[in-house]
């Protein structure tokens, strides 16, 4: 039974010819992303700012934030915020002030728990202190600028600087469209968001790294082929690889958004942008860099050649393989004419001439 062709095999989009629209559009997004650090800025987590983390579940069919906020605001135990979480019997409190000590802690629970009354179960409680939300900040950025690091000196030995320099262009490009989703919407910014930018990075550098290495492949055999066909030629033959595994990944993420439940929210709703936002930066940004970045055939190597072998003291060279120059694809050979009829045998010279004659 043949599988259904959803996607074509071979497509013919000339990607390429919209860079002058793509540009500006990806340059403006991150333009914006930066005013949205400085005008919103970020709803740092409880690991990042320190203090007491409680969720709470109230016996009532819809909880009472009015009321817990006046009550929690009287009690002097520092900055309270409150916001429902999940459904909405459920409530997040975070409380600005935090012990140093095991009974400091205590006294700042038994505080709360009294000012929730019976109406409130408490179902979570977390505490993180200030010198190690510092560190848990400093060991972040310090992961963050260090994967970027590597992975540039990684593609720049694998392949030339023009290809690390676009990687690391499209890989900052989708983190700060991630953290303009966190910025805007206020999502908790945390430990989990931290593993959420890693692993965007880790899948748009997987996208960018597959069409790089068709790019260079198609360098390496069309010599004299204009650079924007080529880059047009390798996006096309990688493009319905790109689109399946996107979708894939974008379905499974929906679904741990919907499924996954309250705590993992911000993890799947910043992987679901990723993925979307990786797509397009690896079609429409990572191979049109090439082309301002001046990307030539001849910065390309060539493969390395085979080995002779040496057989009975004969040294026996490779087979030499031919690089294709045209600036069209291969064209099949021609199909073979087919066979002539069968028609009366010709005739011997001499014979049919007349005779001449006799006297």
């Amino acid at each position: 039974m043949p599988l259904i062709d959803y996607i074509p095999a071979q497509t013919n989009i000339a990607f390429m010819r919209l860079r002058h629209v793509t540009f500006p559009l990806s340059a403006a997004v991150v333009v914006i992303a930066m005013v949205c650090f400085f005008v919103f800025g970020f709803n740092l987590g409880i690991d990042f700012r320190g203090g007491t983390l409680i969720e709470a579940q109230t016996s009532q069919q819809q909880a009472d934030l009015g009321g817990l906020r006046e009550h929690l605001t009287d009690l002097d135990v520092g900055d309270v915020q409150i916001q429902e979480f999940g459904s909405p019997r459920d409530v997040l409190i975070r409380v600005g002030a935090f012990g140093t000590t095991e009974q400091e802690q205590q006294a700042i629970m038994g505080k709360i728990t009294s000012a929730l009354g019976t109406d409130y179960t408490v179902r979570r409680v977390e505490t993180v202190g200030p010198s190690v939300s510092g560190e848990l900040v400093r060991q972040s950025v310090v992961a963050l600028i260090l994967g970027a690091v590597a992975v540039l000196i990684y593609l720049w030995f694998r392949f030339e600087w023009q290809f690390a320099v676009g990687a690391l262009a499209t890989t900052a490009h989708d983190i700060f469209v991630t953290l303009m989703v966190y910025s805007i919407l206020g999502i908790d910014f945390d430990l989990t968001s931290i593993a959420a930018i890693l692993t965007i990075m880790g899948y748009s550098l997987n996208d960018t790294v597959v069409v790089y290495d068709r790019i260079r492949e198609m360098l390496r055999r069309y010599k004299k082929m204009p650079l924007p066909q080529m880059l047009d030629l390798s996006v096309n033959a990688t493009f319905s690889r790109t689109i399946i595994v996107s979708t894939t990944t974008f379905f499974a993420c929906l679904a741990l958004y919907f499924f996954g439940g309250e705590v993992l929210k911000g993890f799947s709703l910043a992987m679901t942008v990723g993925v979307v936002i990786g797509t397009y930066s690896t079609i429409f940004v990572a191979a049109p860099i090439l082309i301002h970045l001046g990307l030539r055939p001849t910065t390309v190597g060539e493969k390395p050649q085979p080995k002779a072998e040496v057989q009975d003291g004969v040294e026996i060279l490779p087979p030499e393989q031919p690089v294709a120059t045209l600036d069209e694809a291969p064209v099949a050979p021609p199909a073979p004419a087919p066979a002539a009829a069968p028609g009366p045998a010709p005739r011997r010279p001499g014979r049919g001439r007349p005779r001449p004659a006799r006297s």
